[in-house]
């Protein structure tokens, strides 16, 4: 995958989004879409050798259109500035949750988990992590866990790390507000990422670091993973 090639594609658009510049640079995007697929493809048979789960799928499965929807969006650029792969083995719509890669010029990132949970799931999830909590936490508390996704703390996706992308101002509704570790009942999704260098996905390192990442990530994932496929 080059890398370094489809990030500076992605730099001269976010300067120039529009249809005109695009048609007279389609070649060059063709061609920098093609290295993205061929370093999804990589990534999905890299995942597979530690979640077999996900070894049926393809780089269409994964991949998502690079032209924005602006029905209901102010900012009517034609074009995303990222190019991103949801490698999920239930499919990039289901609840289940993948491992997400995303390509943009000064915030690439790795993340894995489930995001949008339905209420009723989200209840479920919060009610096996207090009846299993010991085993939850020996998933979200790993000292590897830690160093890529920190403690679940208040974070946004422009943090270079975090866990839990919208969380309750309060305990949910339901649930005891005494409870310890109700930081993880507040959370709305249960998705982790981790913010890398541009440099990062260069050469063919990248796949090693990837593995490191989601392997650290994956037993929360799991965890979660065995209850929505319950609501599947």
């Amino acid at each position: 995958m080059e890398a370094k090639r489809i990030l500076s594609f992605l730099t001269e658009l976010m300067a120039n989004n529009n249809r005109e510049w695009f048609l007279e640079h389609k070649a060059e995007y063709d061609d920098v879409r093609a290295s993205f697929e061929q370093g999804v493809a990589l990534a999905i048979a890299r995942i597979a050798t530690f979640d077999p789960s996900v070894a049926h799928l393809t780089v269409k499965d994964a991949t998502y259109r690079f032209y924005r929807d602006t029905r209901f969006s102010k900012d009517k650029s034609p074009y995303k500035n990222h190019l991103g792969a949801y490698i999920a083995a239930h499919g990039k719509k289901a609840l289940h949750g993948g491992y997400y890669i995303h390509l943009e010029p000064g915030h690439c990132l790795l993340s894995c988990g489930n995001n949008w949970l339905p209420t009723n799931v989200l209840t479920a999830c919060r009610n096996e992590i207090m009846a299993n909590t010991d085993e939850w936490l020996k998933c979200v508390e790993s000292a590897k866990f830690l160093s890529y996704f920190g403690a679940g703390e208040d974070a946004g996706w422009d943090e270079k790390q975090g866990f839990g992308l919208e969380r309750l101002k309060t305990c949910p509704s339901g649930f005891p507000r005494d409870y310890e570790h109700v930081r993880y009942l507040r959370m709305k999704d249960y998705c982790c990422w981790h913010c890398v260098d541009d440099s990062f996905f260069e050469g063919d390192g990248w796949l090693d670091g990837m593995e490191r990442i989601f392997k650290a990530g994956k037993p929360m994932m799991d965890f979660m993973n065995s209850v929505i496929d319950d609501y599947e």
